[in-house]
């Protein structure tokens, strides 16, 4: 009876076959979701789209094939199964709605980002989240855990910081938001540090020149900060963070569509008291308060007629500083001290003439106003700037075009500072472009690009570009792409931002000219799955940016600045490698990148400052979907040139991260940032002299060092 038993209960397990595959092209399927709920049993499909789920009882079970961008598919079977039922073949229908989560818009193209053939990076959904808890009052930590991208400080005392994008400075990459220009010349200044990413959809980066559709300035690349939109079902979320440098963070966010409107709002407030965990008398983390509301309202005509309008105001004073003279216990010490505001309108238009084609037209006017003091100096300044663009889109079956007028003004007027020091300009850029992608054959997609601006001051600039994608199969894909750009000389740059505006000469258009650039990249990227539980993806990329004539700020014989070009050139090359392995709810992602960034001048040779040559991005995470997670990572910076001649060390960066959900509508989070405390306090100085008059050095590694936060989230 025993053994009839056994054998009984062994032939009442079953096992489920199938292959999953594209509707449209009949390709399988990498990576689909295969699961019977009520058994809590799944598996993905292999490279060929083949799934298998073992030790299904008898019985009558729902199952659910689920893929990102698909419509999700559910079938009933009933175990044992019929025989025409053993090995069965299921096709995916793309989902619109699914698919608008994933589409990028800084591509300019109704494709998702795995068929198009211009690199670009994102980050959404669940890390978006996960990033934002740990630095709710800024988006540094969204951008400084990328391979290929650095966050640098320039500011020992405001903690001011800057993008760099595969080693080079800040100025060669452009920030936009909603693909609108709102943070450049003068207001790019503290933007990093005012920017909350609580009401963000997603972030874009784009590495590589991308002047063809965004003009002069994305020399390094473009990072695209994409604002949440309203969805058919209301929104209310809220978000309270409180650090160990005492420091509070506060935001609200209300999203809702209507029939045929929409609203988001986004508010939030930002504190923090002044910090300095070295105990040297110098802020790490300045005093500051800032206010930010960002109202959008959304019009929908018709199907196809909609526009959207916003506005963003950010207003913050930031000191920073002596802290005997910031708590008010002396009446004199060093300090630096910015007041900043932030007005800035966005007016995005659609209409659709067709399936096939589209008019778009986008607006924004940005004003900015900042005052900086520091002892027996102040500078202020009061930029007014816009961008306009009116562009049409075509789409047929396989190719694509866009074609657009761009016409950008900024005015900077200075009225604070020397009169013998006027920094004031005015100047505005005329652009055209056009943009196709064209699938040569099923596997081969073809991007050509060319931009053509006059800008008022420095002439014509023309810029081709190109990118070609070869996907010989689903799971690998292969794309390469180059091209020309260009910066118009600026005063606004992380040397300048260092010396806080004093004794900057102004720039003589007759004696220096616009920078130019050229630039390619390969990349590579390949998934695997393993088993069924243990996947891998990875991705490789190869890059080189030279720019002629770039712009350098030098010290005169009488203590002033002057920005001057060199005879020779600035370049970087390098290596980005990217693995993620994903073992059932373990994930492991591991980034290296090599930047190799040299200034050639006068027939010589050196190492350009504050590049870490060698970077490591490894995070280690464990998560239950819609209920807990944790991570531990870790970040390593090898030795960095600084422009005293010295060099910097290496250093680590460890953290732990974990939230817990509580319910639909409540989650608690924790992070212990930096927790072996990797400070240059504690390894090297931030200045020399005295502490009534600092000259202070490069900042290359953190100076807040260990820093616990916490709070929670509500969605209601």
């Amino acid at each position: 009876m025993l053994v009839l038993f056994v054998y009984s209960a062994t032939l009442a397990q079953n096992t489920f076959k199938a292959t999953i595959q594209e509707a449209e092209t009949n390709e399988p399927l990498y990576g689909v979701s295969v699961f019977i709920k009520k058994l809590n049993k799944g598996a993905v499909t292999d490279m060929d789209g083949a799934v298998q789920l073992q030790n299904i009882p008898n019985g009558q079970f729902k199952i659910e094939i689920r893929y990102v961008g698909f419509q999700t598919l559910e079938i009933i079977r009933t175990f044992p199964l019929e025989n025409n039922q053993l090995n069965e073949i299921f096709q995916l229908e793309e989902s619109h709605e699914e698919m608008e989560e994933i589409i990028l818009t800084s591509t300019r193209s109704s494709r998702t980002f795995q068929d198009t053939p211009t690199r670009l990076e994102f980050i959404a959904g669940e890390e978006l989240s996960e990033k934002g808890n740990m630095k709710p009052g800024d988006i540094r930590m969204l951008l400084n855990e990328s391979t290929g991208i650095q966050t640098q400080q320039t500011s020992a005392t405001s903690y001011n910081s800057s993008i760099r994008i595969q080693g080079l400075d800040g100025k060669y990459t452009q920030l936009l938001r909603d693909g609108l220009p709102l943070y450049s010349g003068y207001s790019g200044g503290l933007s990093l540090m005012q920017i909350a990413p609580l009401d963000l959809k997603q972030v874009e980066v784009i590495k590589g020149s991308s002047s063809t559709l965004y003009g002069g300035g994305a020399i390094a690349g473009l990072v695209n900060l994409i604002s949440r939109t309203p969805q058919e079902e209301r929104e209310l979320s809220f978000m309270a963070n409180a650090t160990s440098a005492l420091g509070l963070d506060l935001s609200g966010f209300y999203s809702e569509k209507y029939e045929n409107t929409g609203a988001t709002v986004f508010a939030s407030y930002n504190t923090s008291t002044p910090y300095d965990p070295a105990d040297i008398g110098l802020t790490a983390i300045p005093k500051f308060d800032r206010f930010t509301i960002n109202p959008k309202f959304y019009v929908y005509l018709n199907d196809q007629t909609n526009f959207n309008l916003g506005f963003n105001y950010v207003t913050e004073k930031r000191l920073g500083g002596s802290i005997d003279f910031i708590e008010n216990t002396t009446e004199s010490g060093y300090f630096e001290e910015n007041i900043t505001n932030r007005l800035s309108t966005q007016l995005l238009g659609r209409h659709n003439f067709s399936e096939k084609l589209s008019l778009e037209a986008k607006n924004s006017i940005s004003f900015f106003d900042r005052k900086i003091e520091i002892p027996d100096y102040n500078f202020a300044g009061k930029q007014i700037s816009s961008f306009s663009e009116l562009n049409l889109s075509a789409v047929e079956k396989n190719i694509e075009w866009v074609a657009g007028l761009n016409l950008w003004t900024e005015n900077f007027d200075q009225y604070r500072g020397d009169p013998n020091q006027d920094l004031s300009y005015s100047n505005y850029t005329v652009g055209m472009f056009v943009q196709n992608i064209w699938d040569i054959q099923e596997n081969i997609v073809l991007e050509t690009g060319l931009r053509g601006d006059y800008q008022s001051d420095y002439g014509f600039y023309l810029l081709p570009r190109f990118s070609v994608m070869y996907k010989p199969s689903s799971q690998f894909t292969l794309r390469a792409g180059g091209g020309l750009g260009y910066k118009t000389p600026t005063l606004f740059t992380e040397d300048v931002e260092r010396l806080q505006f004093q004794n900057i000469m102004p720039l003589s258009v007759d004696d220096i000219d616009a920078e130019r650039s050229i630039g390619f990249n390969v990349d590579g990227n390949y998934k695997w799955s393993i088993t069924d539980d243990l996947n891998l993806s990875t991705n490789v990329l190869l890059f080189y940016t030279r720019i002629d004539d770039p712009l350098l700020l030098n010290s005169t014989s009488n203590m002033f600045y002057e920005f001057t070009q060199p005879n020779g050139h600035l370049d970087t090359k390098g290596i980005e490698a990217n693995m993620r392995w994903s073992y059932k709810d373990f994930k492991l992602f591991v980034g290296y990148t090599l930047a190799d960034v040299d200034k050639h001048y006068d027939g010589q040779r050196e190492q350009y400052p504050l590049v870490a040559t060698h970077r490591l991005n490894n995070v280690l995470m464990y998560e239950k979907h819609d209920n807990f997670w944790v991570g531990l990572e870790g970040y390593y910076y090898s030795p960095q040139k600084l422009n005293d001649g010295t060099t910097g060390q290496s250093y680590w960066i460890v953290g732990l991260m974990t939230e817990k959900k509580l319910g639909d509508t409540f989650s608690i989070f924790l992070n212990f940032e930096n927790f072996l405390d990797a400070r240059q306090t504690r390894f090297d100085t931030i200045y020399t002299g005295t502490l009534e008059d600092p000259q202070f050095r490069d900042i290359y590694a953190p100076v807040d060092g260990f820093v616990i936060n916490g709070g929670f989230k509500i969605k209601l």
